[in-house]
């Protein structure tokens, strides 16, 4: 049967022989594509009367939404902290190397550091140059002294009596922003929260001491997010659990969902804690990397920001100290840990990093799924979840084998 043009003269795509990840289930389905969107095959057949113009048998994949990391920091020798004159030829980098471990768009994040980085990040959409950007996630500088991590303490700052006039000055402009995380105890940080929030930044709570009131308090005032939970905040306490009491807390809004990040590389958090998290709250999961600059790196020294960190294998300290800062694991590691540690389904670990993101950020309506009419952003996996090839737009944009790999 000729496919009818009478819609658009662009060629359909049908992906057959393949399992398909949508309605949080893997389902034995074909795969449409037309103009980089996922299509409806009834609406093709019966309004249409529209077939394929080109048929690519999938060998039993499974083809699942690309990954989206809110957090990552760089990689592959590029800080993205850091200011260089070069700083567009090194995140273009990152952005194309991600493709091969299933990142199809992400947040590149700024640890607290000089502000001179963030006029040079812009949001753009992905294709075969790499992942597309979403905007920046800015951690930091207000955040607690006591829980800073990695980020160097005299660049640090509180809110004065500016408050979100101070954020404005420290960053500049906010154009290009889609996270800012921030620790709820500060003094007026209810404002900020509240600012950020009414204009469309999502604020997550992290590197900070903060009670459960607190934290209660910043989510109520539009907060919806937790920064690498168990990371960088007062261990969780029977009398009062802090910021990680949030997960089954009984003062969010109504029809609000509290997301929070886990940095899934069987160092920064212990299996354990990773399958308490999981089980006490799996729809607002969301898989990150952290990953700094030694991500795809040989072991040795490398730089966060203004600090010098050392890589041992998974580990990465600040150099000289045990503090750990940041990871060098991948998104499809990340994923794959996650699975074996939880024991969760394929379906439960693959939306932590692809629709519970789109969530966050409130693009669920176009990346994150496989509906109809959303992005054509997904991915080829085996069984093992390796990833065999990436798709944006729906063009091959990476294949396993196109390496020899």
């Amino acid at each position: 049967m000729p496919s009818n043009k009478s819609v658009s003269d662009a060629p359909i795509v049908q992906f057959t022989n393949c399992r398909i990840l949508r309605s949080h289930q893997l389902q034995r389905e074909d795969l449409w594509v037309r103009e980089g969107k996922i299509l409806n095959p009834e609406k093709l057949f019966f309004d249409e009367k529209g077939s394929a113009d080109i048929q690519l048998d999938c060998k039993n994949s499974i083809i699942a939404p690309g990954f989206i990391d809110v957090q990552i920091n760089g990689g592959f020798g590029v800080d993205f902290s850091l200011a260089t004159d070069d700083f567009k030829s090194g995140i273009d980098l990152v952005s194309q190397k991600i493709l091969s471990h299933g990142v199809t768009s992400f947040c590149p994040t700024l640890v607290t550091s000089p502000p001179s980085v963030l006029p040079q990040i812009s949001i753009r959409n992905g294709g075969a140059h790499g992942a597309g950007i979403l905007g920046a996630h800015l951690e930091g500088p207000f955040i607690s002294k006591e829980k800073k991590g990695a980020h160097p303490e005299h660049c640090l700052r509180t809110f004065e009596a500016g408050a979100f006039q101070d954020l404005l000055a420290t960053y500049g402009s906010l154009d290009c922003v889609r996270i800012v995380t921030l620790a709820p105890e500060m003094k007026r940080s209810s404002e900020v929260i509240r600012e950020l929030t009414k204009q469309g930044i999502c604020v997550s709570l992290g590197h900070s001491v903060a009670n459960l009131s607190q934290a209660e308090e910043a989510v109520q005032h539009g907060a919806t997010f937790i920064t690498h939970l168990f990371n960088a905040m007062l261990p969780f306490h029977h009398r009062d659990p802090g910021i990680v009491g949030l997960l089954t807390s009984d003062k969010i809004p109504a029809g609000r969902r509290v997301f929070y990040g886990m940095i899934s590389d069987g160092i920064h958090t212990n299996p354990a804690a990773l399958r308490i998290a999981h089980r006490a709250h799996p729809k607002g999961l969301v898989l990150v990397t952290d990953a700094i600059a030694g991500m795809g790196l040989a072991p040795g020294r490398h730089t966060l920001g203004q600090q010098v960190v050392e890589i041992d294998g998974l580990n990465t300290y600040i150099a000289g100290t045990k503090t750990l800062s940041g990871s060098v694991a991948t998104m499809d590691t990340c994923v794959r840990h996650f699975q074996e540690a939880t024991g969760c389904s394929v379906e439960t670990a693959l939306e932590a990093a692809s629709l519970h993101p789109a969530q966050l950020l409130g693009i669920e309506h176009k990346k994150g799924t496989l509906n109809y009419d959303s992005d054509a952003d997904f991915l080829m996996l085996n069984d093992g979840l390796y990833v065999q090839a990436t798709y944006i737009a729906g063009e091959e944009v990476w294949r396993q084998d196109a390496l020899g790999m």
